[in-house]
């Protein structure tokens, strides 16, 4: 695979050009910008795959809209409707994606859930159809048809973007001189323990001000059955995932469970009965009564509408919630509310 990527070089710099003559072409005027009229924060990334919007988005979401009317738009990627939608009790991972469904569950009426293709639409609609102090933006930092008011970049501690290169060759979606876009980095995924050492050395490699960085790491909750009961897990695990990168939440689990298997499929994949009924197989395999079945929150908004109630009876399975753990916090959360609170 690494050989294939390397041979896939000279295409991954023809991409890189292109992109970055679209974000020349933004810069100097030539494509029309779309100023968000009101508050508007956007958390995105430079590369595809798993920097951990999620959790970001619902942790800033869960500060701002404790004193300001929030709303929050995503492309819904993965689900099956197109245009504008508005996340209500009836949704589900098909009609609004799992992402903006997860929100949803988590903030109920207390925040708007809105996705939409085309960043513009979505925003002018928000506006023409509620009153809202804040629009965050999930997953948009390369539509530049919109201009936000603050930008947060997330950057994985494993992969950061100045190791990384375009693809396909790499994992960046534009060039990473992209980054100077971004009013603040956050480095996800690190470890629990990380030296002042490490953090300057990534700071100094990054780019940015020092002041401008934040470090988070994840937070793994107990898990939970798919009938809302907390489960304690402690001995064999079957874990199932659909997203970009399982690596961390397989090594959280190692540290204390006696085993775990595990079956891993495409990102925002849409599982089938036959995906269900090979993962009930492998389970039967353990042999195991205190066995269970582990997901992840976000491949629970998929999985919870194709399992059965008598499916979810027969077999044990579980999702874990997460969340994240952000250091200088306090000067982190100052810093939104202080643009947040602006005239």
């Amino acid at each position: 695979m690494r050989c294939l990527r390397n041979f896939l070089l000279p295409f991954a710099l023809i991409y890189g050009l292109i992109t970055w003559i679209r974000n020349k072409f933004f810069d100097w005027g030539f494509f029309s910008i779309y100023q968000i009229p009101v508050k508007s924060i956007l958390v995105g990334n430079l590369s595809v795959g798993g920097t951990g919007k999620t959790p970001h988005v619902t942790f800033l979401v869960d500060f701002i809209s404790q004193n300001f009317s929030t709303t929050i738009l995503s492309r819904g990627y993965g689900r099956k409707t197109k245009g504008y939608l508005e996340a209500n009790s009836h949704a589900t991972a098909l009609t609004i994606g799992d992402e903006p469904l997860s929100y949803y569950k988590r903030f109920h009426d207390k925040v708007s859930v809105v996705v939409c293709e085309s960043r513009t639409e979505g925003v002018k609609r928000i506006l023409q159809s509620k009153k809202t102090d804040v629009i965050v933006l999930d997953d948009a930092f390369q539509h530049r048809n919109v201009q936000v008011g603050f930008s947060i970049l997330l950057m994985d501690y494993t992969k950061p973007f100045y190791r990384d290169f375009m693809l396909p060759t790499g994992d960046l979606r534009e060039f990473s001189c992209g980054k100077k876009r971004a009013d603040r980095l956050i480095v996800t995924k690190c470890p629990k323990v990380l030296t002042e050492i490490e953090k300057n050395e990534i700071i100094i490699r990054s780019g940015f001000p020092a002041s401008h960085v934040f470090f988070s790491n994840i937070v793994y909750g107990e898990a939970i059955s798919f009938s809302s009961e907390s489960v304690k897990i402690n001995r064999n695990v079957l874990l199932v995932t659909g997203i970009s990168n399982p690596t961390s939440l397989f090594e959280y689990l190692i540290d204390f469970v006696n085993n775990v298997e595990m079956m891993t499929f495409p990102d925002h994949h849409m599982f089938t009965l036959s995906d269900i009924q090979k993962i009930h197989t492998k389970f039967e395999e353990l042999e195991d009564s205190s066995a269970v079945i582990l997901t992840t929150e976000k491949d629970f908004m998929r999985l919870q509408a194709i399992l059965m109630k008598e499916e979810i009876g027969k077999y044990p399975w579980c999702y874990v919630p997460i969340s994240i753990l952000i250091d200088r916090e306090k000067d982190f959360i100052e810093e939104i509310i202080s643009y947040v609170d602006t005239i």
